[in-house]
């Protein structure tokens, strides 16, 4: 029989690469969705098949981390063999805006997940999303032994489930673990995160529709990485032989400068032309730099990143070209031939 993953969050970046990564290993996979008025299953659309289809491997379910009862009921029904919590309050500027709510879906929505599978009763093996940004002011490089220190309502949140995702492993013995990602990006990146910011605005000026890009603080620096990559790697945890923790990262930090600089220079643009500073982006309290020491990942997981920040910057520009009706300078499609030929997820 094949597995059973249940993902929450599956029309999100992360998400949405799981889904097509569980699917191409022959998984059966189900997906948490909310309701709401509008579709916003963009990133999921080319491998969902109508339920009725003999060869639909994909269901999606309407549910909220919010409500234990819709949690309990979709776990029972599911009975999955795997279960990925990505949903979550995801934007760490708008946690300052939305604190309780943010506390709300990002911590308390982990420990709804993690004591509906106790009460299941069932072996199931469970990945929480964690963040960098609970590292928050501990001074780098960041693993898996750096105390945190969190700066944003997001990151508060995040290491509240962390540790709960622990308690549980420690105290009913089950398998459940900690992704502790540093940014991870690409074209599914969600437009207001500043990294797709950069790289959609840069394709609007490209396409005259824009003249200027606004953003925040240029000086946060970051350890920028793939996503597909980083979640194959959610995957390989689940598969690891005991529940662990492991930090994911490319082992390289850049600023929000550095990326401006590289995004703008790859479109033959001055970047000082059109960016604009408006402090309505800055934080209340500001990450001032993350760097990753992922070598418990690479020994443990096989962990080896290819793309870094450079390469990163040309795919995601050429997806954004493309998107707005220009010609992609060509670049990062080739990046992805030349680094990926088995590649299992659609260049977007």
């Amino acid at each position: 029989m094949p597995k059973v993953a249940l993902i929450t969050g599956v029309t999100g970046q992360d998400g949405s690469y799981l889904a097509e990564l569980l699917l191409s290993k022959g998984y059966t996979v189900h997906g948490i969705i909310r309701r709401a008025s509008t579709f916003n299953t963009k990133r999921i659309d080319h491998v969902y098949v109508d339920p009725h289809d003999p060869d639909a491997k994909l269901f999606l379910h309407y549910g909220d981390i919010a409500d234990s009862e819709a949690i309990i009921n979709i776990i029972y029904n599911v009975k999955p063999d795997e279960v990925y919590n990505l949903g979550a309050q995801s934007h760490v500027r708008v946690s300052f805006d939305v604190p309780e709510y943010t506390g709300n879906i990002t911590g308390l929505g982990t420990t709804r997940i993690l004591e509906a599978i106790r009460r299941s009763q069932n072996n199931i093996k469970f990945y929480q999303a964690s963040s960098s940004e609970m590292f928050g002011s501990s001074p780098p490089p960041q693993d898996e032994n750096t105390p945190f220190k969190p700066r944003s309502p997001y990151a508060c949140a995040k290491v509240y489930a962390y540790w709960m995702v622990k308690n549980y492993r420690e105290g009913y013995r089950m398998f459940a673990c900690n992704g502790i990602l540093f940014n991870h990006e690409s074209p599914r990146r969600g437009e207001t995160f500043v990294s797709r910011k950069i790289t959609r605005g840069i394709a609007s000026i490209v396409a005259r529709k824009e003249r200027y890009l606004f953003l925040g603080n240029l000086e946060a620096q970051r350890d920028w990485g793939f996503a597909p990559e980083y979640v194959e790697h959610m995957w390989k945890i689940l598969q690891h032989e005991n529940p662990d923790d492991f930090v994911l990262g490319t082992g390289e930090t850049h600023s929000v400068r550095a990326f401006v600089e590289e995004a703008f220079s790859y479109a033959g643009l001055d970047w000082k032309d059109h960016v604009k500073i408006d402090s309505k982006y800055y934080r209340p309290t500001e990450v001032g730099l993350l760097l990753a020491n992922p070598d418990k990942a690479r020994q443990g997981l096989g962990w080896n990143p290819k793309v870094k920040l450079k390469d990163l910057v040309r795919i995601m520009i050429d997806a954004d070209m493309r998107e707005i009706g220009l010609k992609p300078i060509g670049e990062g499609d080739d990046i992805i031939k030349r680094c990926f030929p088995d590649k299992w997820w659609r260049i977007d």
